[in-house]
């Protein structure tokens, strides 16, 4: 009787500190940090050297911005922090990457997603099914915020790739912006070839009400096929490498 007694005590601990493991996060706030290396950017948008030496001279190396992501009852929104003017190429023409343009909200249940854009002029409501993307999982891991991440890769819009590292210690598959779609919260993504990278840099574990996870309404509304059509279209004049790196930015 002794002996088991023993045994009940040294095993209480290790059962406490499993049960504190094995607890999911069901609701919070994530703060993302989100980088673009512009003087990539510059280079491959074929501007000249004159340009490039320019803003090389005034202008840090990477262009940072911050978001929140709110989750709670299977739906996410993702907020800009500051909704501001992206950098410009040829002192002409934005880059939508290096700036706060998307609005997005999901509903994971539903399978649909409503997304705030700022283009140019414009502002779209971009209403249409979340993002089908077909994630392949690794072996890799990594530590972000503080929590176990697995790699994920990834092809979106048929050429853009995608590493992702997500972790299932929050049982949401969403992410920030319109990444979703692996077994528990994206906290970090890169785009490899594109020079930008989102990563979560603070996780707060708290109640989220209702009210404060609801869908934008301002713009006109579309679809993704209308708006890629409508992106087309309107940047038809620019050179094809900047027609290229603009496509892919307003499309994300």
């Amino acid at each position: 009787m002794k002996a088991f007694l023993i045994l009940i005590l040294l095993l209480a601990p290790c059962s406490i500190l499993f049960a504190q493991q094995a607890r999911l996060i069901q609701s919070g706030t994530i703060e993302f940090e989100k980088r673009v290396n512009m003087y990539a950017v510059f280079k491959k948008a074929g501007t000249s050297e004159k340009e490039y030496d320019y803003y090389k001279n005034s202008h840090p190396q990477f262009f940072t911005s911050k978001g929140n992501l709110l989750f709670s009852n299977n739906k996410t929104l993702y907020i800009p922090k500051v909704m501001g003017q992206p950098e410009l190429i040829n002192n002409v023409t934005p880059f939508p990457f290096a700036g706060q343009m998307n609005l997005t909200y999901t509903d994971l249940s539903m399978k649909s997603s409503i997304t705030q854009k700022k283009i140019f002029e414009e502002t779209f409501l971009v209403k249409d099914s979340v993002r089908k993307i077909k994630w392949k999982i690794t072996d890799e891991f990594r530590e972000v915020a503080g929590y176990t991440c697995r790699r994920a890769n990834a092809l979106i819009l048929d050429s853009i790739y995608v590493v992702a590292f997500y972790t299932n210690e929050i049982h949401f598959s969403g992410g920030p912006e319109s990444f979703a779609g692996l077994p528990g919260m994206i906290l970090e993504v890169a785009l490899p070839h594109d020079n930008v990278t989102w990563r979560a840099t603070k996780i707060t574990d708290e109640a989220i009400p209702p009210q404060s996870i609801v869908s934008p309404q301002k713009g006109k509304v579309i679809n993704d096929q209308q708006l890629k059509e409508w992106v087309k279209s309107s940047i038809k004049g620019l050179n094809l490498r900047l027609r290229d790196l603009l496509i892919k930015s307003l499309l994300i």
